[in-house]
């Protein structure tokens, strides 16, 4: 189980720190963890797990295969050797009633679950690593902040 703590906010103004985040994201991951991403549109959701499931890829000699937002699918799939990673997007989903079809938190023991726009999950699953992108003052500067997860940017 992963510690409960906030770190500071890490910089994400550009691709390259954030495959470095991704990177380094990797290692703490554990099978059975669910990752909700909280963000504005286009703050670098997406781009963040492409570069994860991308590394994920990369580090079990598989093809680096095309990762896009699952916003009207609502789910994407990703078999890694004997991980699954679940991919998905909740913008779409308007009522609690809507989540209950979708399993998101069953059968996760070899999973590794990525949820974005999980504002709408009432009930907080064990295992959960909390990441809150925002934009800077400008909207040329993105952060991240990490809960749930003892993480140094080291």
């Amino acid at each position: 189980m992963h510690t409960a703590i906030s770190s500071d906010k890490l910089d994400l103004s550009s691709e390259k720190k954030t495959e470095e985040f991704a990177r380094k994201f990797v290692k703490k991951l554990k099978h059975g963890d669910i990752v909700f991403l909280y963000g504005e549109i286009g703050v670098g959701k997406t781009t963040f797990v492409r570069y994860l499931i991308n590394i994920f890829q990369k580090v079990n000699k598989l093809k680096i295969t095309e990762v896009t937002s699952p916003t009207f699918n609502l789910l994407n799939e990703y078999q890694i050797k004997k991980i699954k990673i679940n991919h998905y997007d909740l913008f779409r989903i308007k009522t609690t009633n809507e989540i209950k079809d979708l399993n998101l938190f069953d059968d996760n023991e070899n999973t590794i679950t990525l949820i974005e726009w999980p504002q709408i999950i009432e009930k907080k699953p064990k295992n959960l690593i909390e990441l809150i992108f925002e934009y800077g003052k400008d909207h040329q500067t993105r952060f991240v902040q990490i809960k749930g997860l003892n993480f140094t940017s080291k």
